[in-house]
């Protein structure tokens, strides 16, 4: 199997299969976003402690890329401090520009760095990274 088609496949179970999609239910950190260029729309969620997310979950109306990467996101920062979480939003916009980087943490996220090859498709895949961005920055000041 070509590395391509196992990345179109860990995007098409996340679309398929999305992990973290819902509401949470108590007081959280909301961020609404949208892609007006395609129509993707996100609503992102996060339960914070002490600095630390310890739940994420996300609704919206998106393509694959978009949702799949919501899904990847959300997975990728449960556990983590607000400057983990945004390290890794910023490693995320990284590799949509090109660069080479690694995500021991989570190696699906890997499977969206072909991305990058459709300049269109980019704002799709970073939608859910940005919400995360706008939520966590003013918490990190």
């Amino acid at each position: 199997m070509e590395l391509n088609d196992l990345y179109r496949r860990v995007i098409m179970d996340h679309y398929k299969n999305p992990r973290n999609r819902g509401e949470l239910q108590d007081e959280s950190v909301t961020v609404q976003l949208n892609n007006p260029t395609c129509g993707d729309r996100i609503s992102l969620q996060l339960q914070v402690d002490n600095g630390v997310v310890t739940d994420a979950r996300f609704t919206g109306e998106g393509c694959s890329i978009s949702m799949s990467s919501a899904s990847m996101m959300t997975e990728a920062v449960k556990g983590r401090t607000y400057e983990e979480a945004l390290s890794l939003a910023e490693r995320f916009s990284a590799l949509m520009q090109g660069e080479e980087v690694e995500f021991d943490e989570l190696e699906d996220i890997e499977a969206l760095s072909g991305v990058n090859k459709f300049p269109a498709r980019i704002k799709c895949a970073t939608l859910a990274w940005n919400a995360l961005k706008k939520g966590i920055e003013p918490q990190t000041h």
